[in-house]
């Protein structure tokens, strides 16, 4: 049995009740903040526009507003967060240039992963120029909202093959289901930096974990891809998920994958929508909290320091 296994079997996190506010569901800090970096692999800005965001839908509705960098800070700062990585969250080239320039001006913001049409004709150009632009360190596109077989399109794999060459991560956004279509995919690339966002987006509210976790474990037998720690209190039910109720699906992550290309993430402000921000890097750190001091360090900060700022 692996370390990892051990320490599923030795520690699950406890919480409240289904029902109880989401505030009272979320473990403790795990314990001191081990030394090393903590970066927030994983949150996003917006000025809402109901034009601009029209996947903030009405069960949405506390996402309805501006969500900017000075919203943020108190928060990182309360966690002692040291930095983040800004996602892209509308596909559109303004943002991403928006981004960048958040980015120019609030020094936590370590990186931007942004968008570009990676199926443009001209994505040569448009991704050369991007990756020449200061704290741009990866691209993604919201594959989770596209049909069965987009990952193999001949001209989304064109896009690819620049986004290798300039260096940049590839963030995957899926649902569970499409998790064996991303393992075809990233085989096609070997060369290329993936990480894969909120575990592959496990349907914790269906269930399903079994099929999962033999999927994952599949993805994460490619060594050059990475997974993110996060986005799961908002695939679980918004008001009635426990922390024991997610562990399997950390402790998955954690014992597929291994210390070295897991990262927390928060999916801030989406998060919110079932959890408070603290609460949601609680999870993570009440989940490795069994781990040695360099391992956590490795979780918090710098796999996503190896990964994306490097």
């Amino acid at each position: 049995m692996s370390d990892a296994s051990e320490r599923q079997r030795a520690s699950h996190a406890n919480g409240a009740g289904p029902g109880a506010p989401a505030s009272e569901r979320v473990g403790g800090a795990g314990g001191a903040k081990p030394p090393g970096t903590m970066i927030d692999s994983h949150q996003h800005f917006w000025r809402y526009d109901a034009a601009q965001y029209g996947w903030i839908d009405g069960t949405m509705a506390p996402l309805k507003r501006n969500f900017l960098p000075e919203d943020l800070a108190p928060l990182i700062d309360a966690e002692g967060v040291d930095g983040t990585i800004a996602v892209q969250a509308r596909q559109d080239d303004d943002e991403t240039v928006w981004l960048l320039d958040l980015a120019s001006r609030h020094a936590f913001i370590k990186g931007v992963v942004g968008w570009v049409d990676l199926q443009a004709p001209d994505v040569e150009g448009r991704v050369e120029r991007l990756a020449n632009t200061p704290r741009l360190v990866g691209l993604r596109h919201v594959v989770q909202a596209e049909p069965s077989g987009f990952l193999h399109r001949p001209a989304f794999h064109r896009g690819i093959e620049a986004v290798e060459r300039c260096g940049l991560v590839y963030d995957i956004l899926i649902y569970a289901r499409q998790l064996p279509e991303a393992v075809r995919f990233a085989s096609a690339f070997s060369r290329q930096r993936f990480v894969l966002d909120h575990l592959g987006k496990p349907d914790v509210r269906g269930g399903g974990l079994e099929e999962w976790q033999r999927r994952l474990h599949e993805l994460a037998e490619l060594p050059h891809v990475w997974c993110k720690l996060s986005g799961l209190v908002t695939e679980a039910d918004w008001r009635a998920w426990t922390p024991a109720g997610l562990r399997p699906y950390l402790d998955t992550a954690l014992d597929a994958f291994g210390p070295s290309r897991v990262m927390i993430g928060s999916d801030w402000p989406v998060c919110t929508l079932a959890a408070p921000y603290g609460g949601v890097l609680a999870l993570v750190r009440d989940a490795i909290a069994e781990y040695s001091a360099d391992e956590q360090a490795q979780i918090l900060g710098k796999t996503a320091e190896d990964v994306y700022l490097s």
